[in-house]
Parts: C-alpha cells; sequence; structure tokens
C-alpha cells in the first residue's frame, strides 16, 4: 500500500477585506489593503494606531446571539470560517466515522479580547489588585484555555477523533495543519477540520508590540504602511482572522467525489534555538526546513513554481527570507514568483499560516501569483521577484508557502495541484 495522501476538500476564510473565501480571494489578487487606523478601541495611546480589522459582523455572519456574547472574536471567526469550509467540502460526518475525524487549530495570544474585557471587569478597569470574582462570566474558564477554540469546532462538527491547539507564534497556523497533515498521513485520522484564528487587536497586544517596535509606526498612511521587500519598510501591522481547511486522505474523497482544491504534498517545522526574536542573516533555519517539506513532498527545489513568504515587511525577516530562498532553492530562488499577501490582509499572528494556505490553494486552483502590496521601491539587497503591485496568471503546479515565528519557529509546506501526482 502507498503512503497515505492529503487533499484539501473545503476552505473558509474571514480576513480584513471580506468575509468569505471569494471576497478574501479577490480581495487578495487585487492587492487592494485592507489596512486603517484601529477603531476597536482608541488608539491614541499608542505608537502603532493600525491595524488590518475584519468588517465582521457575527449575527450577520450566521451566528446566534448566545454565542455571539459567548464567544470571544478569534473563535466567532473561527466558527463562521469553519461552516464554510465543511458547506465547502459537502462532507457529513457520520456516526459510525466520527472517531476518525479530528481537529487541529492553530493560534498564537489565546482568546484576547474576552480576556482583557473580563479582567478589567473583575478589577474594575485595573484599580484593584484583589479582583471580584463575582463581575467575571461564568464562561471566563473558556477564555482563559485556548484549546476551547478546537472544542468549539469539533462540537459543531461531530469530530470525536484527535483534538489539538497548536500555538507556536506566527507559524501556529501553518504548524497546525501540518500536524493534522501527519495525523492523516500516518493512519490516525481520515478527516482532519484545521486552520488557525486569532483576534489579537487589542490594547494589551498593541502596547507589546508598540514596546519592541516591530509594528509600522505610519499611522498617515495606513494604507500603504505594511511595505514587504520594500526598502522604505518599517515593520508589519497587526489583523485578525481565521482560515479553516478540510483535509481528507485522498483516496477517501475521491471515492466520494469530493472537489479537491489543492494536495499538500510536504511539511516540516525546525527551532533556530538561537534567539526569541532574532534570525541569522544567513536564512540557514528557514533553509533548512523549505529543503526538509520539499524533500518530505519527494519534490525537486526547481519545481517550485510560486513562493507564498512570510514577507513582514521588518527589516530582519525579509533579509532573513532573501538569503533562505537562494540557499534553499539554488539559482532556482531568482526565477520564482514570490510574494507576501500581508500587505493587503495584514499580520494575523497564530491566524495567518492558514489564511496563506488557503491564499496557496486558491493561487493553485485559479492559477494566478497574488501581488506584494505596497512593493514600489524595490530594496537592491532583495534581488529577487517579489511580484510587485500586480497579480499574475501563470500555471501553478507546485507552491510553497512558508512562516517565521517568535521563539525561533520556521515552518514551511508544499502543495500541489493533486492531478500532478496522480497514481
Amino acid at each position: 500500500m502507498g503512503e497515505r495522501r492529503v487533499a484539501v476538500t473545503g476552505i473558509g476564510v474571514v480576513a480584513p477585506g471580506g468575509t468569505g473565501t471569494k471576497a478574501f480571494w479577490e480581495r487578495v489578487v487585487s492587492g487592494r489593503p485592507a489596512t486603517r487606523r484601529v477603531t476597536a478601541f482608541d488608539p491614541a495611546p499608542f505608537r502603532s494606531r493600525i491595524a488590518a480589522e475584519c468588517d465582521f459582523d457575527p449575527l450577520a455572519a450566521g451566528l446566534g446571539e448566545r454565542d455571539t456574547e459567548r464567544l470571544d472574536r478569534a473563535a466567532q471567526m473561527l466558527m463562521i470560517a469553519a461552516r464554510e469550509a465543511l458547506g465547502d467540502s459537502r462532507l457529513s460526518i457520520a456516526p459510525e466515522e466520527a472517531h476518525r475525524a479530528g481537529v487541529s487549530i492553530g493560534n498564537a495570544v489565546g482568546l484576547t479580547q474576552k480576556l482583557e474585557r473580563e479582567y478589567l471587569a473583575v478589577s474594575d478597569a485595573g484599580r484593584h489588585w484583589v479582583v471580584d470574582p463575582a463581575r467575571a462570566s461564568p464562561h471566563l474558564y473558556d477564555y482563559f484555555v485556548p484549546s476551547s477554540l478546537s472544542a468549539e469546532v469539533a462540537w459543531f462538527a461531530g469530530a470525536e477523533g484527535p483534538n489539538a491547539v497548536v500555538s507556536a507564534g506566527c507559524t501556529s497556523g501553518i504548524d497546525a495543519t501540518g500536524y493534522a497533515c501527519d495525523l492523516i498521513r500516518e493512519g490516525s485520522a481520515d478527516i482532519m477540520i484545521t486552520g488557525g484564528a486569532d483576534a489579537p487587536i487589542a490594547p494589551i497586544t498593541v502596547a507589546c508590540f508598540d514596546a519592541i517596535k516591530a509594528t509600522s509606526p505610519r499611522n498617515d498612511d495606513a494604507e500603504h504602511a505594511l511595505r514587504p521587500f520594500d526598502r522604505t519598510r518599517n515593520g508589519f501591522v497587526l489583523g485578525e482572522g481565521a482560515a479553516v481547511l478540510v483535509l481528507e486522505e485522498l483516496g477517501r474523497a475521491r471515492r466520494r467525489g469530493a472537489h479537491i482544491h489543492a494536495e499538500i504534498a510536504g511539511y516540516a517545522s525546525h527551532g533556530n534555538a538561537h534567539h526569541m526574536t532574532g534570525l541569522r542573516p544567513d536564512g540557514r533555519e528557514l533553509a533548512t526546513a523549505i529543503t526538509s517539506a520539499l524533500d518530505r513532498a519527494r519534490i525537486d527545489a526547481d519545481a517550485v513554481d510560486y513562493v507564498n513568504a512570510h514577507g513582514t515587511a521588518t527589516q530582519q525577516n525579509d533579509r532573513h527570507e532573501t538569503a533562505a530562498f537562494k540557499r534553499s532553492l539554488g539559482g532556482h530562488a531568482h526565477a520564482v514568483p514570490i510574494s507576501s499577501i500581508k500587505a493587503v490582509v495584514g499580520h494575523s499572528l497564530g491566524a495567518i499560516g492558514a489564511i496563506e494556505i488557503a491564499a496557496c490553494a486558491l493561487a493553485l486552483e485559479h492559477g494566478v501569483v497574488p501581488p506584494t502590496a505596497n512593493l514600489h521601491h524595490p530594496d537592491p539587497e532583495l534581488d529577487l521577484d517579489y511580484v510587485p503591485l500586480t497579480a499574475r496568471e501563470q500555471r501553478l503546479e507546485t507552491v510553497l508557502t512558508v512562516g517565521s515565528g517568535f521563539g525561533g519557529f520556521q515552518s514551511a509546506m508544499v502543495l500541489t495541484d493533486a492531478e500532478r501526482k496522480a497514481s
């Protein structure tokens, strides 16, 4: 029996610029940034006062009033994305196969917005060291434990198999999906509902990134603030959102006549054991993850047709990535188109890896390379093809997506047209 393969049969997205996969894809391809001045709270006291917010109304999106009140914003967006992904897959999990269906969700900063709200309530807006538990919501425990995210999805879908939240900083979404793939490949599950969700646009998160000057202070030009690979780049812009993928063992998906968006052919993750936020300029650690993912997929570097970059628009990351692509792809690094969608949708921390996987699957399906928005002033030090401003139509068979996270996490995933390796 050959190795079990993993198909993407459902996609659901809630992202800045539009709720739903269709709206998300159209926004990304258009290269129109969704970044703006923060509206969720008064950002005036902060260094960076901009973000890529979702125009998301949970009631309008289909959540009931009780769930809207009970769930944190990250969970609300996750549930809407999960509903879309399951509907797109046309998958109904039968009771007799529920134990073969699991959930794996990536999240970086927990249930931030509800936790902050609850702290303000029990401490009288921070005035008292000794808090009053009587003021707390009965759902406070769910906000304190991020595993409530995957539990909500499992309850909704009727998935009784493996269930986990993966929290690895900004690679959480890609790592959660990689874990889900591994469970299918090894035979522990036949179906996995996976992805990532984060809603970090809150005062506490903004203050943290202000402290290390990681976010852009270009407050007078929010739409053009996030500039991946541009010589004028000066930091990322926070985002929020969720993306959910339905994964199935490929043979099972074909037998039931499922539409297959893409195949996930390889995944790898490495830690640099170097620094919480620092990256070596030679790109060695990310290059190792890329090479391992390609080896796992049994695909040569020169077969990669498109690279979805991490592309945060920090000075350090963009140099590190450029070096990593050259190290891992060799001469092909100068021929392959590379782009970052973060200039459009911002950096949603634990969600962005899953959102970018969704973008890669859609790029394969539609034969379009998304552009790097706001790349008006190429940095001569970053001398690869970063697809400035305008999308390109191109036949794609193999796509590479990468992520880099605080803590030294480096991850890579390879997606292919499922028919490319048809047996």
